[in-house]
């Protein structure tokens, strides 16, 4: 890709989105402090990130493998999604699943990998009304009867 996102480190204990090795999909995002961690096991965590994501983009947000294999901890939202136009500061949302999963998120601070996430290349589409051709049948219409 030959797109740069400019990057605003916006919070002490910043730091830069990484790849973590020459093969990885997706780059890495860190606490820039320890969470916030409510009475229902869930982490609020600032990245301290303010990203100018380029027109034409979004990122999408991961749980990072080893959360949910390990300690049963995911994003509250299963994957979350940052528009281009989105320029406020990256807060990752955790919620702990198992009393592990608790422990885990007791245990972050300050420079921890908390998400992955990827820069994708989005289009958008327009939308119309047609009254005059039946919804096309497919096999995911199965259970239907055809018109």
């Amino acid at each position: 890709m030959d797109q740069t996102v400019k990057v605003k480190l916006a919070a002490p204990g910043a730091r830069l989105p990484a790849y973590q090795s020459v093969g990885a999909a997706c780059f890495d995002l860190f606490a820039a402090a320890p969470p916030f961690i409510d009475s229902t096991c869930e982490a609020l965590i600032n990245t301290g990130l303010v990203l100018e994501i380029p027109a034409g983009y979004g990122m999408r947000v991961y749980s990072r493998s080893g959360q949910g294999f390990k300690h049963s901890v995911s994003l509250v939202n299963s994957v979350g999604v940052i528009d281009s136009d989105y320029r406020g500061i990256v807060m990752i949302k955790l919620v702990a699943n198992t009393v592990d999963g608790q422990r885990y998120l007791d245990n972050i601070k300050a420079g921890d990998s908390i998400a992955q996430a990827e820069i994708f290349k989005i289009e958008q589409v327009s939308f119309e009304i047609d009254h005059t051709h039946p919804v096309s049948y497919t096999h995911l219409r199965a259970h239907e009867t055809k018109a």
